[in-house]
């Protein structure tokens, strides 16, 4: 099993880009506090690098921002590749599956870029009326 669950912060603007085919593909790195500090009681934090297709992408890069909080959710992808030097080189990130958008991080500290479009408002649940029905009509 390949599941990963993160909660951290971004540290810089998610970046949307289109593959030569037309898919759309956001990437951005989210900084995520470890649960344990170091000997000399320092928080520890790990950049992890996140990629998101398609449409999730394409909310990801409209809806993030630098300094916002999300959960992201998906698989551990590693990647082994040719730089332009012709050095080997392995990347690690995590594919997502689901991400949810969480609390602003910067607007709590007083600055922040604001002109972004608020989030986009929860679905409505749409549950059909329950019919009564005779217990003696029933097949069973």
């Amino acid at each position: 099993m390949n599941k990963v669950i993160l909660i951290g912060n971004l540290t810089a603007d998610p970046e949307l880009r289109t593959t030569p085919s037309g898919t759309s593909v956001c990437t951005f790195r989210l900084a995520v506090e470890r649960r344990f500090a170091s000997k000399d009681g320092e928080k520890q934090t790990d950049f992890i690098n996140i990629v998101a297709w398609r449409q999730l992408g394409e909310l990801c890069a409209k809806y993030l921002q630098k300094g916002r909080q999300a959960a992201i959710s998906g698989s551990l992808q590693i990647r082994n590749y040719e730089d332009k030097d012709g050095n080997k080189r392995i990347a690690a990130e995590v594919v997502a599956e689901d991400v949810q958008f969480l609390r602003d991080g910067q607007r709590g500290s007083g600055s922040g870029d604001y002109s972004r479009p608020p989030l986009p408002p929860e679905p409505a649940a749409s549950f059909a009326p329950f019919t009564d029905v005779d217990d003696d009509s029933l097949p069973f």
